[in-house]
């Protein structure tokens, strides 16, 4: 099987379909799913013990193949933006910040002494992912992934109960050092927002098991890139359409772009390179195309995206 992984449907609306493709679309097999681009990251995989997404640790496997992760609990601690409301805070940004090296670098300096004060290494791995690597006995709560929370009210969001309360300690302890920081100041000069929260999320240990999609992904997606690897793909940034495997084009708008690939998969797929190409939407929307559909020749072709 082939996936290719796409944005919500109405970043489609109003574009051509190119007539094989609209043809193809008409006589494929629809169904619907949960919403969101983190049920859509999370459909690919089957993780054991079941419920535990630790892209921590994964993202942690991938960046350092011969390191030694295994006897650690993970946590990623990425810089965000939070943007003060009457009663509340929401979150503006994460990941897009535009934060240099440098930054980070400068802004880790006052926060590692916190973190070190609880048996906790705290390092970047990049300027705007940050991981924490906590001893294999730590209790973590469960941390929302950002993509849950991107845009709205931060509070409900943050983790409860008696194993929050330090990690809740923390993150208060670092919104005021970030907030009062000289790189902050500069951003606030050259009218960028600020970093002025750490994000939590992505907590535990590396999985017992993961399966996920058989063949070649193409992603530039550290945490699509590190399930994929974890489960056996190849993984790397080369579109193949010709193969089995997935390609994430979550962040492509133009449909001549999809259908052009489209058109090439389809071809591979009547040629016997795979059974079944997918279609999967962030919306929840996929549709599933097989060589056997081309008898549905009384449905009438796709009309397009409304």
């Amino acid at each position: 099987m082939l996936t290719l992984l796409l944005p919500a449907r109405r970043y489609f609306a109003g574009q051509g379909l190119s007539p094989a493709v609209a043809k193809a679309l008409g006589r494929a097999a629809t169904s619907d799913t949960e919403a969101g681009e983190l049920a859509q990251l999370r459909r690919p995989f089957r993780l054991r013990p079941v419920g535990q997404w630790p892209s921590a640790a994964l993202m942690e496997r991938r960046l350092k193949p011969g390191g030694d992760v295994q006897p650690f609990q993970w946590l990623r601690a990425d810089p965000v933006w939070l943007q003060p409301d009457l009663t509340t805070a929401r979150l503006m940004a994460w990941g897009n910040l535009g934060l240099t090296a440098e930054d980070a670098e400068a802004l880790m300096a006052p926060l590692k002494p916190l973190f070190g004060d609880f048996g906790y290494v705290f390092e970047a791995r990049e300027a705007e992912a940050w991981s924490v690597q906590c001893p294999r006995e730590t209790r973590l709560p469960s941390f929302p992934h950002p993509l849950a929370a991107l845009g709205d009210d931060a509070f409900p969001y943050l983790p409860e109960g008696p194993d929050a309360r330090r990690w809740r300690s923390l993150m208060g302890e670092a919104q005021v050092l970030m907030h009062q920081h000289p790189v902050n100041a500069e951003r606030a000069r050259r009218s960028l927002p600020p970093a002025n929260s750490l994000w939590f999320w992505g907590e535990g240990g590396l999985p017992d098991q993961i399966e996920g999609p058989e063949g070649h992904v193409a992603t530039a997606d550290p945490e699509l890139a590190a399930y994929a690897q974890a489960a056996g793909a190849a993984v790397s940034d080369r579109v193949d359409a010709t193969k089995p495997g997935l390609i994430d084009l979550r962040a492509e708008r133009r449909w001549a772009v999809i259908d052009d690939l489209l058109a090439l998969a389809m071809a591979s797929m009547a040629q016997g390179a795979f059974a079944q190409l997918r279609l999967d939407f962030a919306d929840g929307h996929r549709v599933s195309l097989e060589r056997n559909q081309r008898w549905r020749f009384w449905k009438p072709a796709f009309k397009g995206f409304a």
